[in-house]
């Protein structure tokens, strides 16, 4: 049965996929012919620096993403357990290794390729999580090929001057071993170069998602976390600039236009935490239904670099992976949500409360009840996981959310 009020497409959807697939068929002539050489790098790291020194970048939490949303993960993930991987550790993890163990990727349905890149060097940042590099480390044991990354400081406030500066000096660190793998020296200009298209790219993408400020709303969460694929894997590109100059446009005519992603808008919410890939199309719809346009999350921001300058590549690409906010402490955050609902106008909060994403899940220490407090948000606390959908309930969280609706309706 169709829903009365519906969610409106995105137009530049059609370029989106060429984009995307353009990316995965360069990456499978590059495997094949070995060249340009292939870096695998965690998605907030050091994408400017790869790109710089002429290495074609392959992002593994984006296949992991891939896999949930096909629903692929829940069944190779015992593959990865059966080899000693907890299934308490990052789904994206184990799904991963385990299509890689079975030789099934949603590649081969979508672009007809049969396997993922192999890699000549991997590259990853703790910024995210331990298992990032625990994740890697498996890869740089099958393929016998290097492994080097950078290590991050957690649960940062202030940011101070001797942590840039640590980070930088671990960027510039990886270019010697970059420099042996690629056989080439370090291209400065074109390190630049990557920089600049990766600050662009920033700010077109946090124009866009700003623009779901507008009331109604011009499109939504689940409309941000598909199209923010070339804020990933086009980072440090033209066609990163370009597609989100194209995505932009479309949006800000909709403003003009008054065009709301879901029809007859009546309550605006805030995702926190992962998507659940899996369920998305059932969320958006659901929520549609109930004329409710989730219009801001966190982790669609965690590809926003604005500090990244080419005058000053290292120290900025510093500055700009150590601001993330997964990387915060607990006053930050609650500070930068805060600044998000006086920007975003939202009802209430949906916590997302990631069964294997410990470190971007929010709702475990207090935070719901504390923004409440201090600031009258209301929230609801859903229990699920970002690939393995054996930790979801969909009965549950469909009645969790009426009744939340229900609750922001009488307030």
């Amino acid at each position: 049965m169709k829903n009365e009020y519906s969610r409106k497409g995105i137009a530049a959807a059609a370029t989106l996929k060429k984009v995307m697939a353009d990316h995965f068929y360069e990456l499978d002539e590059a495997a094949r012919t070995g060249f340009p050489k292939i870096a695998w790098c965690t998605s907030v790291g050091p994408a400017e620096l790869l790109r710089g020194m002429g290495f074609l970048v392959y992002y593994p939490e984006n296949h992991g993403a891939m896999l949930g949303a096909t629903r692929m993960a829940t069944e190779l993930i015992p593959y990865a357990n059966a080899i000693g991987y907890s299934p308490e550790i990052c789904s994206y993890l184990t799904s991963d290794i385990g299509s890689y163990l079975r030789k099934k990727t949603p590649l081969t349905k979508a672009y007809r390729i049969e396997s993922v890149p192999r890699p000549d060097v991997l590259v990853f940042n703790t910024n995210q999580c331990r298992d990032v590099q625990d994740w890697f480390a498996w890869y740089s044991r099958e393929f016998k090929v290097p492994l080097i990354g950078i290590h991050t400081h957690r649960g940062i406030g202030d940011i101070w001057d001797y942590q840039i500066k640590d980070i930088a000096q671990q960027i510039e660190g990886l270019v010697p071993k970059l420099e042996e793998v690629s056989g080439k020296e370090l291209d400065m200009d074109r390190l630049k170069e990557a920089v600049e298209y990766s600050r662009r790219t920033s700010e077109l993408w946090r124009d866009c998602l700003e623009s779901a400020s507008a009331i109604p709303s011009p499109w939504t969460f689940f409309d941000a976390v598909i199209h923010m694929g070339p804020a990933v894997v086009a980072r440090g590109t033209r066609q990163g600039v370009e597609y989100y100059e194209l995505l932009l446009a479309e949006l800000r005519e909709r403003v003009a236009n008054n065009v709301a992603a879901v029809e007859g808008e009546r309550h605006r919410l805030y995702w926190e935490g992962m998507p659940v890939w899996g369920k998305l199309r059932a969320l958006s719809e659901q929520l549609s239904s109930l004329r409710t346009c989730v219009v801001a999350s966190t982790y669609c921001s965690s590809w926003i670099f604005e500090q990244l300058d080419p005058d000053d590549p290292f120290e900025s690409m510093a500055l700009a992976y150590t601001e993330l906010f997964i990387v915060r402490d607990e006053p930050y955050k609650e500070r930068y949500i805060e600044s998000c609902q006086q920007l975003f106008k939202f009802d209430g909060i949906i916590f997302h409360d990631a069964r294997t994403c410990p470190n971007n899940t929010n709702s475990r220490y207090g935070m719901p009840e504390r923004l409440r407090q201090g600031s009258g948000i209301a929230s609801l606390v859903i229990d699920g996981d970002l690939n393995d959908l054996r930790c979801y309930s969909e009965e549950q969280t469909k009645t969790q959310i009426e009744a939340f609706i229900e609750q922001l309706e009488g307030s």
